[in-house]
C-alpha cells in the first residue's frame, strides 16, 4: 500500500513527520502478544455483572448505558487496504465529527489526519497491515470543526474469512481516557495503601476485593477473602447483627456509619480489639446495585482508653459511696461489716477483715518481726455463695497466723501483697491449715490481694480479697483502689477503738460507782438497772442510789449529769459521794439539793437533774424533792398508776434556787419508779405520749420488780435511743 493510495492523488495534505522516540505526542507501538485490550475472559457464572434477562439462552443483555466503555465512548472504525473508511460507528461520529455518510468510502487521511503527521501515519498503518503488529499510543486527529484534539488509539489488523486484510482502529479522547486512568490509579493506591481496611462485596455479601489493611486486621490473606461471605471472616461474635446491617444497607441504600464492634482477631486472639465499620452501597451510574463497600477502623486504643475512663469512674463512684457507707458507726466490727461489704460489691468475690489483736484492744503494738501474730476476725463476706467461706476465720475468732502468711507479711511490711495468679504453691500460704487450702482451691480462688489497715501510722491488720467467678486477676489498678478503700476504713476503724476503748474505761467507772444490788431495806422491796446508750455508744453521768438513813428511813435518789464520757461519769461519782454524806446528816431532802446545788455550781458548767425521795416505813410517807427531773409515777393495786404531781424546781448547778419538799403516801402494794429521761426521751414522739406508754407498763403493781424493770426497758427503749437509762423501782412492804 502506497502513500497515494492511502491519501489519494488529490490529497492536498503533505506527510512530513515519524513515529519516534522525541514524537511530542508521544505515539508509540506495542506487540499483539502482550497487548491488555486484545483479549479478555468471558465473565463466570457468578459474576454478578454478568446479567441477561430471564428466558434468553445465549445469555444475551440489552444493557444501559452504564459501563466503563461507555462512559469513555470509545469509538471503533475498520480501514480496507486503500485505507478507506469501511466501518464508522456512532461513537466515532461523536469523537471526530464526521457522520457516516460523510466518512464511509473515504480516505481516513483526508478526514482526520493532519499533513504533518501523514508520514508516521502511513508507516504505522503499513507495519499493522504487513506485519500484524498492533499499536497503540496518543495521537493528535484533526475535527470536523477543524480543531486538534489528541486521541488515545489501539489499531490492530483484522482478517476476514475470504483472506482480506483489515485495519481496525479504537479511539477514545485522550484527555478522558488519561483522567479515568488517573481516578483508577488514585483509588488503587488509596486503597493498597490505606491504613483503613477496605472491602467489596457483592449483594451476596461475597468478597470481591480486600485491600492489605484489612488483611492484617482479620489475619487472613486477600486471596483466602474472595468468593467466602463476610461471615466467614468476621472477628466479631455478634456477625448476624452485622450481616443484617449490610443487607439493610443494599435495600435502602443509606449508608451506616462508625458502628461499634469488640472481638479478637485471628492475628490476635490473645487480645480483645474493637474497630469502627462503615457500610456503603455501590451503584453503577444508571443505578444498578454492584454491591457493598464496608471500610473498617481499628479503635482498639479509643476502645480501651474509653474502657479505662469508665473503670476510673467507677473507682471514683465506688470510693464517693465508700466515703458515705464505711464508718456510720463507732462500732469497730459495724466498719469491718461496711469495708467488706463494699469490697464484694465491686472488687473482689470474698472479703476478710482481720485485725491484729493487740491494736484492737489499743496496746501498744510491738515493732514488726518475722514472727507469728494473733489476728482476731472482724468482718466477712462473698458476693455469692461459696465454700471459700469455710475456710475463712469466723468474725470474732482468734486466730495466729505464722510469719510466712500472706497476711502477716502484709501487716509486718505495711505493704499490698498482691498474688495474680493463685497456684497450689500459694495456697497454703493464704489459708490458715491444709483444709482451708483444699477449699479455696474447691472454691476457684485464682486471684489474690492483701492491703493493710493503716490509721495514723499504725499498721491496724489488713483487707484479705479473693477473686473465684470474676475471671480477670488483680491488678495493679484494683491493689490501688483497694489501698484507698482499706485506708478510709483504717481511720474508721481507729476512731472507733479508741472510742470504745474511752467508752469501755467510762462505763467501767460508771458501774463502779453506782451501787450493787440493794440490800434488804425496812418497809421496801427495791429493784433497779442501768443501761448505756444504744445509738451512740456513750456512757453517759446517770445514776441512781439507795441509802440507809436512822431510824430504819431509807434515801432513794436518781440523777442525770447533761453530758457523756469520762468527766460526766466523775462528776456522778462525786455527786453520788456528796449526797450519801449529806444524807448521813438527816437533813430535809430540800436541804440536801440545795447542799448539792452549790457542789454543782463549783464544777464547771456541769448541770444536773436530781430527785431526792425519803420513805419512812413507820409514817408510810415519802418526803419528795425535784430539781429539774422528770417525775416519779406512782402505781397503786386497783387504781390507775399517775405521775405524781410535784413541784419541778430547778436543775442542780442553776445556783440561789430553793427546793420544796412535798409529802407522799405509799401504802404497802404501791410501787414507786424512779427514772431518767433516756428511758421515755425520744426524737420522734411527743413527751406526753411517752409518759403516757411507761404509765401503761405499770398496770399490774403486783407483778415482780426484776419483771417490771425489764418490762419498762425493752417496752421503751429503741434501737436510736442516744441517752442512758439509770431505773429504781420501790413497793412499799
Amino acid at each position: 500500500m502506497t502513500a497515494e493510495s492511502f491519501a489519494s492523488d488529490d490529497d492536498p495534505y503533505d506527510a512530513s513527520s515519524e513515529s519516534s522516540d522525541d514524537d511530542p505526542y508521544g505515539t508509540a507501538s506495542t506487540s499483539s502478544d502482550d497487548d491488555p485490550y486484545e483479549t479478555a475472559s468471558p465473565p463466570s457464572a457468578r459474576d454478578p455483572y454478568a446479567t441477561s434477562y430471564d428466558g434468553d439462552p445465549y445469555g444475551v443483555e440489552t444493557r444501559r448505558q452504564t459501563s466503563l466503555l461507555d462512559v469513555l465512548s470509545v469509538a471503533a472504525l475498520v480501514l480496507d487496504v486503500e485505507g478507506r473508511i469501511v466501518f464508522w460507528t456512532p461513537q466515532a461520529e461523536e469523537l471526530f465529527g464526521y457522520s457516516a455518510e460523510e466518512a464511509l468510502g473515504r480516505p481516513a487521511a483526508r478526514l482526520i489526519i493532519h499533513p504533518e503527521h501523514l508520514q508516521a501515519v502511513l508507516k504505522l498503518f503499513a507495519e499493522v497491515l504487513e506485519t500484524g503488529r498492533s499499536w497503540a499510543g496518543a495521537f493528535p486527529i484533526r475535527h470536523k470543526d477543524g480543531s486538534t484534539r489528541v486521541m488515545e488509539f489501539r489499531n490492530m489488523r483484522l482478517l476476514d474469512d475470504l483472506g482480506d486484510v483489515y485495519a481496525l482502529g479504537l479511539a477514545a479522547d485522550h484527555s478522558l481516557l488519561q483522567r479515568v486512568e488517573t481516578d483508577l490509579a488514585l483509588c488503587e493506591r488509596l486503597i493498597n495503601q490505606s491504613p483503613i481496611g477496605l472491602a467489596l462485596l457483592d449483594p451476596e455479601l461475597r468478597y470481591l476485593l480486600v485491600n492489605p489493611a484489612l488483611e492484617r486486621i482479620d489475619g487472613i490473606p486477600a486471596t483466602d477473602h474472595i468468593g467466602r461471605h463476610l461471615r466467614e471472616t468476621l472477628p466479631f461474635p455478634d456477625v448476624d447483627t452485622v450481616e443484617s446491617a449490610l443487607r439493610q444497607v443494599l435495600t435502602t441504600g443509606t449508608p451506616l456509619l462508625d458502628q461499634y464492634h469488640v472481638g479478637r482477631a485471628l492475628s490476635d486472639p490473645e487480645h480483645e480489639r474493637a474497630w469502627s465499620l462503615s457500610f456503603y452501597r455501590l451503584e453503577d451510574p444508571g443505578g444498578r446495585v454492584l454491591g457493598a463497600a464496608t471500610s473498617v477502623v481499628d479503635v482498639t486504643e479509643r476502645h480501651r482508653a474509653a474502657a479505662e475512663a469508665d473503670r476510673a469512674r467507677r473507682r471514683l463512684a465506688l470510693i464517693a459511696d465508700a466515703s458515705t457507707r464505711v464508718g456510720t458507726t463507732l462500732e469497730v466490727e459495724q466498719t469491718a461489716a461496711e469495708l467488706a461489704d463494699i469490697a464484694t460489691s465491686a472488687l473482689a468475690d470474698v472479703a476478710a477483715v482481720d485485725v491484729l489483736d493487740a491494736a484492737l484492744a489499743c496496746r501498744r503494738v510491738r515493732e514488726p518481726d518475722n514472727g507469728p501474730e494473733i489476728f482476731r476476725a472482724l468482718a466477712l463476706k462473698a458476693a455469692h455463695p461459696t465454700v471459700a467461706l469455710g475456710a475463712a476465720d469466723t468474725p470474732g475468732d482468734l486466730a495466729s497466723y505464722e510469719g510466712d502468711r500472706l497476711v502477716t507479711l502484709c501487716v509486718h511490711t505495711g505493704r499490698p501483697i498482691l498474688v495474680r495468679h493463685v497456684g497450689e504453691r500459694d495456697l497454703p500460704r493464704i489459708a490458715r491449715d491444709d483444709e482451708a487450702a483444699a477449699l479455696l482451691a474447691r472454691a476457684g480462688v485464682h486471684s489474690y490481694l492483701a492491703v493493710p489497715l493503716i490509721a495514723h501510722g499504725e499498721v491496724l491488720g489488713a483487707l484479705d480479697l479473693k477473686r473465684t467467678r470474676n475471671p480477670v486477676p488483680f491488678d495493679d489498678d484494683d491493689v490501688i483502689l483497694a489501698g484507698e478503700l482499706a485506708s478510709r476504713a483504717a481511720i474508721a476503724i481507729d476512731n472507733a477503738r479508741w472510742f470504745q476503748s474511752v467508752r469501755n474505761t467510762a462505763l467501767t467507772l460508771q458501774r463502779s460507782l453506782l451501787p450493787d444490788h440493794p440490800p434488804h431495806h425496812t418497809g421496801l422491796e427495791l429493784a433497779s438497772r442501768y443501761q448505756p446508750a444504744q445509738a451512740t455508744s456513750e456512757v453517759g453521768g446517770d445514776w441512781y442510789d439507795v441509802i440507809r438513813l436512822n431510824g430504819d428511813k431509807t434515801a432513794l435518789v436518781v440523777g442525770d449529769v447533761m453530758g457523756n464520757g469520762i468527766d460526766a461519769a466523775a462528776t456522778m461519782g462525786r455527786l453520788r459521794t456528796a449526797t450519801c454524806a449529806y444524807a448521813d446528816l438527816d437533813l430535809d431532802p430540800g436541804e440536801v439539793l440545795r447542799h448539792l446545788d452549790k457542789i454543782t455550781c463549783d464544777l464547771e458548767h456541769y448541770i444536773v437533774t436530781c430527785l431526792y425521795i425519803v420513805f419512812d416505813p413507820v409514817t408510810r410517807q415519802c418526803c419528795i424533792a425535784n430539781a429539774g427531773h422528770m417525775p416519779p409515777a406512782l402505781a397503786h393495786p386497783g387504781r390507775a398508776p399517775a405521775l405524781l404531781e410535784l413541784p419541778s424546781g430547778a436543775p442542780l448547778g442553776v445556783g440561789g434556787i430553793r427546793f420544796e419538799t412535798t409529802m407522799v403516801d405509799m401504802v404497802p402494794g404501791d410501787v414507786l419508779v424512779l427514772y431518767t429521761d433516756g428511758l421515755v426521751e425520744t426524737r420522734q414522739h411527743p413527751i406526753d405520749d411517752r409518759l403516757n406508754a411507761l404509765l401503761g407498763f405499770l398496770d399490774e403493781p403486783e407483778r415482780p420488780l426484776e419483771e417490771t424493770c425489764d418490762l419498762l426497758l425493752y417496752g421503751l427503749r429503741t434501737a436510736d435511743d442516744h441517752d442512758d437509762v439509770a431505773l429504781l423501782v420501790a413497793r412499799a412492804l
